[in-house]
């Protein structure tokens, strides 16, 4: 007999309790109709003018979250984005690291080509004039040179771009030290010491420096004479603390960050025996030097206080020529002549370094003309 809460024929087909379960899975109830966003239109509703039978129903609202889950979240998008960060500050160490150990990078160190210099002698065309001092100054073209370091002048100093005008006038400061220190210093130009110019130089031609003066050779990179002025303190020394120089400095920048400097000065010497101690000096003559240098200046050499020398090319006599590399400048002294010499046999089959010596002749006009 059935229950006081049942149906007199028992519970229907398809419902929770039926004999038929297999279809209790899609039985939809009501909350699920009502979320649904498709919904037939009821009967009043489709009398109205409507061409659809059913009308969308927009998304519900999210229900509100439950306490304390909100938390869980805030730290589970915390967490997902410190692992973010972590992996984009590991991925950049890395490609720093490879960066720095990477064998095939390009080198950026500056250029170590060696100087290239050439020393010719000039010939004089007859004896040596003779005479003291300042007879022979007053004479000659260096009458109106200026004694010194007064005679290397400055140029108007201006920026270039890459060099302020400060470090414009830094470099010319170091080109106008480094000819004092090779032209006009007594213990540089009587050979008892070479310090003085050493010190100026950059340090990647030390080498080629010391090895000039080592060994020297006439292969346009190891003359001595290409570097500084020097007479041999055995045969010749200076009549007096005076020399007359002339000449001009100009500077350029010839690339970013190259600023190249361009010497071209003429020092004239005043020379005597080296055995003659007669004051005051009347066989005096006057040695005439005619140097050209180039010099070459990065931004981190001028701190420094060092110059790149690049090119030197040097004229100087009167002085016999010789085909022997000298050391030192020869001077001929008063009353004396070049010797005759056949140019030197050169062999055009013959491979390596040309030894063939160079050699000009000294123009009258460069001579001083006699006392009226």
């Amino acid at each position: 007999m059935a229950g006081r809460g049942d149906p007199p024929e028992g519970e229907p087909e398809g419902l929770p309790g039926g004999d038929d379960d297999e279809y209790r899975s899609v039985v939809f109830d009501e909350s699920f109709i009502r979320e649904a966003r498709l919904q037939e239109f009821s009967a009043r509703e489709r009398m109205t003018d409507h061409a659809d039978a059913v009308r969308r129903v927009p998304p519900a609202k999210p229900p509100p979250p439950v306490k304390g889950r909100s938390h869980g979240i805030f730290w589970r998008g915390s967490r997902q984005l410190l692992l973010l960060v972590l992996v984009v500050l590991l991925a950049f160490g890395t490609a720093i690291y490879l960066g720095l150990r990477n064998p095939y990078r390009p080198a950026t160190g500056r250029s170590v080509d060696q100087v290239r210099m050439s020393v010719i002698p000039l010939a004089p065309q007859g004896p040596v004039p003779g005479g003291t001092p300042a007879d022979l100054f007053e004479h000659s073209p260096a009458a109106q040179f200026r004694a010194g370091a007064a005679g290397i002048t400055m140029p108007a100093v201006r920026e270039t771009g890459g060099f302020s005008e400060s470090q414009v006038m830094a470099a010319l400061t170091t080109v106008k030290d480094y000819l004092v220190a090779s032209s006009l210093d007594p213990d540089v130009i009587e050979g008892r010491s070479e310090r003085p110019v050493r010190v100026l130089l950059d340090a990647d031609q030390l080498d080629q420096f010391d090895a000039g003066f080592a060994s020297p050779a006439d292969d346009g990179r190891h003359a001595p004479t290409g570097w500084l002025v020097r007479f041999d303190p055995a045969k010749v020394a200076q009549a007096g603390d005076e020399v007359r120089v002339h000449g001009t400095l100009r500077y350029q920048e010839t690339s970013p960050g190259t600023l190249e400097v361009v010497s071209d000065h003429v020092f004239v010497y005043a020379l005597r025996p080296a055995n003659s101690d007669v004051q005051p000096v009347r066989e005096a003559s006057l040695f005439t030097v005619r140097r050209e240098l180039r010099f070459r200046f990065d931004l981190d050499a001028l701190p420094r206080h060092t110059a790149r020398l690049v090119t030197s090319e040097v004229q100087a006599g009167p002085q016999a020529c010789s085909a022997e590399p000298p050391n030192t400048l020869r001077p001929l002294l008063a009353g004396q002549r070049a010797k005759i010499r056949e140019p030197a046999g050169t062999d055009p089959y013959a491979t390596g370094p040309s030894h063939t010596a160079l050699c000009g002749t000294l123009s009258r006009a460069a001579e001083p003309s006699p006392a009226a």
